[in-house]
């Protein structure tokens, strides 16, 4: 009877932790579908939301956590990027599950010029496929969003040093020049 009792428990808690994990995992997005939307605050304060960028290519990072070694690499090469990226017609955004407070002084300490988002919540990265399996980070993912809003390229487990780079040539074919 007691071994009946730890065998109850012990399947309720595999799958209390299974349904967790299986509530975190999105689907699989793909080249072609259209951007899962969004509504979030950036560091600022300002609302901004998918539609606000129609009409202009739009390379949506996720990262880790604010003012680590290889989340500033790579917001700061897309900082020293981004007139490329902007002649090619191409805005930045970055996301992550720290609050718009620290996203301010990530922003201000490496002077980034584009917004950054605070998924506190965990739900956009989530809805992106983008959320660590226990919530508390973002995975480092990319995403190429064309003009239409639909999703031109993804860069799973991105490059912190190359990730800006390998926007602006997928930018460059995409465009056709």
């Amino acid at each position: 009877m007691k071994s009946l009792k730890m065998f109850a428990v012990l399947m309720a808690m595999v799958l209390l932790f299974s349904s967790h994990a299986v509530r975190a995992e999105a689907p699989a997005l793909k080249v072609g579908q259209p951007a899962p939307d969004f509504s979030l605050p950036d560091q600022d304060g300002k609302t901004r939301k998918l539609v606000d960028f129609r009409g202009q290519w739009l390379a949506l990072y996720f990262y880790v956590k604010d003012d680590t070694p290889g989340c500033t690499e790579q917001a700061c090469k897309f900082r020293d990027d981004i007139g490329e990226l902007k002649d090619l017609g191409a805005r930045v955004v970055g996301v992550s599950v720290d609050d718009a407070e620290s996203h301010a002084s990530f922003a201000k300490k490496y002077n980034l010029p584009f917004p950054l988002l605070a998924d506190s919540k965990g739900e956009m990265a989530a809805r992106y496929g983008s959320l660590r399996g226990d919530g508390s980070m973002a995975k480092r993912n990319t995403f190429l969003i064309d003009p239409e809003g639909r999703i031109a390229r993804i860069y799973l487990s991105a490059s912190t040093s190359r990730n800006s780079a390998q926007v602006i040539e997928d930018l460059k074919k995409l465009k056709g020049s």
